[in-house]
């Protein structure tokens, strides 16, 4: 089967079982008054036909930030969590980190294509962005199979990660999971 006829019975299967997705937004400052980049985040799952099942913000604290990403694993009727924040370079940055350590299979080139995408918007600072993307795969007692992915919390930077890359996969990489 070609790739793209992959996708297309990929997204017939998302027609019929939407992806439902967590959005977790990490900062120390954010309150769902003021986060842009989670509003963005739900916008776009819900332009691409998904379902948002779940949507929380916590500080940058290692801790929370493992918290309520465990909390949401360990559930099966989510398919995949989204999260934006907390993926620079600063002391405090430490999203990277967390998802990181609970991947079971890192998807590089998610991490590789936002940069090479962020590049062509903003030059050598791309160098600066982190993202990064996977799959934590559980028994099913445990949550069962999740996608996890980490971008940052600019719009600019969620918009890139969203419509260039997530969303448009984010069917075919349930599906196949499922499948």
């Amino acid at each position: 089967m070609s790739s793209l006829a992959h996708q297309q019975k990929a997204a017939e299967h998302a027609t019929r079982q939407p992806i439902r997705c967590a959005i977790l937004t990490v900062s120390d400052t954010r309150t769902r008054a003021d986060d842009a980049g989670g509003d963005l985040v739900e916008r776009l799952v819900r332009e691409a036909g998904h379902l948002v099942s779940e949507r929380a913000i916590v500080k940058d604290e290692p801790g929370q930030i493992r918290a309520m990403l465990e909390q949401w694993l360990a559930r099966s009727d989510i398919d995949a969590i989204l999260s934006t924040g907390g993926t620079g370079v600063a002391k405090r940055d430490t999203t990277i980190e967390v998802v990181r350590s609970l991947l079971t299979a890192e998807l590089e080139g998610f991490g590789e294509l936002f940069r090479m995408l962020s590049w062509q918007q903003v030059g050598a600072a791309a160098m600066l962005s982190r993202a990064v993307g996977g799959l934590v795969s559980r028994d099913a007692a445990a949550g069962g199979d999740t996608f996890l992915f980490a971008m940052p919390g600019s719009p600019n930077a969620v918009e890139t990660a969203m419509t260039n890359l997530i969303a448009p996969q984010l069917a075919h990489l349930v599906w196949e999971r499922r499948e």
